[in-house]
């Protein structure tokens, strides 16, 4: 039980040998509910984008093929997750993608600089949610869309109990507090069994 902890703790902040595992097995294991999310959003030419807990980077690519000629970034508070990113977008680095490390609760970037901002399978680890989405807020452009996609989980889950430092919320938790954020027209999508994605728009 011990190793097994140890293994998905790495979920939260991925590390050593056991977090690169993670990260490729997240890379592999996140494209199905990412790419069901991204049908969400809608995408134009050009767009700035920002995937916030990128871990593996897999998003970023999957983001760069909905937008001809776009920019997007990556930001994870992993230097493992970091260098992961990097290597699998070695092509694009530093042309359209660029990553970098940091902290949802204080994003290292200016106000209203982004078009789309994903969080995918990770607002789970975010300290003090209500705030980091406050950050997201700044960060997007009047009319900008957030999308978080989420695993649906208990809140007494075999995975809160495992991965260390995690909180489980329902999709109708995170809808009131994009609502409570400050972002408009929040809806949420489910697809059986488990997944959801909850949108949100900058006014």
């Amino acid at each position: 039980m011990g190793l097994l902890k140890t293994f998905f703790t790495n979920c939260a902040y991925p590390q050593g040998r056991m977090g690169r595992m993670m990260l490729r097995f997240m890379n592999f294991g996140h494209a199905p509910l990412t790419n069901w999310g991204l049908g969400f959003l809608k995408f134009n030419d050009q767009m700035m984008m920002l995937d916030i807990g990128c871990g593996g980077g897999a998003t970023l690519k999957r983001l760069m093929k909905r937008s001809v000629n776009a920019k997007v970034y990556g930001i994870d508070i992993s230097e493992e997750s970091v260098a992961k990113a990097r290597k699998t977008n070695a092509d694009m680095l530093d042309k359209q993608i660029f990553i970098r490390q940091g902290s949802a609760e204080s994003l290292p970037y200016e106000n209203a600089v982004f078009d789309i901002v994903t969080a995918v399978e990770t607002v789970y680890f975010w300290p003090n949610l209500p705030g980091c989405l406050k950050e997201v807020l700044r960060v997007l452009k009047p009319g900008g869309q957030f999308a978080v996609m989420v695993e649906v989980i208990e809140g007494d889950s075999i995975w809160t109990n495992v991965v260390q430092g995690m909180t489980a919320y329902t999709p109708e938790q995170l809808k009131d507090m994009l609502d409570k954020a400050g972002f408009i027209q929040t809806a949420i999508h489910r697809k059986k069994p488990s997944y959801a994605t909850i949108t949100g728009m900058k006014a």
